[in-house]
C-alpha cells in the first residue's frame, strides 16, 4: 500500500495535497492562504531540495501522501496529506509510522499552523511534542525551513526523538 512516488506521480501528490489543504481554508491567517495551496513550481521547488515523496494507493489510486526529508543533523516530515473523502481511516498515521522508520536520525520534527489543532493532536499522538513557542520554534523554523517571517509567527514545530 505505501510506495515511493515517482515523477509519473508528480500530478497526483500535487491533486492530493491540493484536495487535503482545503481544510486550511479559513483556519490559517487569510494572508498565508492561496488557491491553489501548492502551485506546481512550489511542489518541483520542495523535490528539488529533497524532499522524497511517499504514498499511500489503493486500486492504483493515490489517497495520501508524506514527505521526508534530511537536512543537517535532523530530519523533516513534509507534506502530509490525505484525501478529504479517505482522512481518519489510518491512512495518515500509517505513512507516518513509514516516514519515521526510515529516519536516519534521532531527531525528528514537524511544522504546521498554530491553529491546525487537528493535525497537532494527531502528531502528539504519534509521539511528537511541541517545541517551546519562543526561542527555539523559532529557530528551528528559521535553520530547517525556509518560511516567510509571517509563516514562522504563525507555525508551531513538534519534535520526535528515536
Amino acid at each position: 500500500m505505501i510506495h515511493i512516488l515517482l515523477p509519473s506521480d508528480f500530478d497526483a501528490i500535487l491533486g492530493v495535497i491540493n484536495n487535503s489543504a482545503q481544510v486550511y481554508k479559513g483556519v490559517i491567517p487569510d494572508d498565508r492562504w492561496k488557491e491553489p495551496y501548492m502551485s506546481a513550481g512550489e511542489l518541483r521547488t520542495e523535490i528539488e531540495a529533497g524532499v522524497r515523496f511517499f504514498g499511500w494507493k489503493e486500486d492504483a489510486h493515490l489517497l495520501g501522501v508524506a514527505g521526508i526529508q534530511a537536512i543537517k543533523d535532523t530530519t523533516l516530515i513534509r507534506h502530509s496529506y490525505v484525501l478529504t473523502k479517505y482522512q481518519r481511516k489510518g491512512i495518515g498515521s500509517k505513512l507516518l509510522e513509514h516516514l519515521m522508520s526510515l529516519a536516519e536520525t534521532r531527531e525528528i520534527l514537524v511544522g504546521t499552523w498554530t491553529d491546525a489543532t487537528w493535525a497537532i493532536q494527531f502528531y502528539e499522538k504519534h509521539g511528537f511534542r511541541l517545541v517551546s513557542p519562543d526561542e527555539e520554534k523559532d529557530k528551528l523554523l528559521r535553520t530547517y525551513w525556509n518560511i516567510p517571517d509571517r509563516q514562522v509567527k504563525t507555525s508551531v514545530v513538534l519534535k520526535s526523538i528515536k
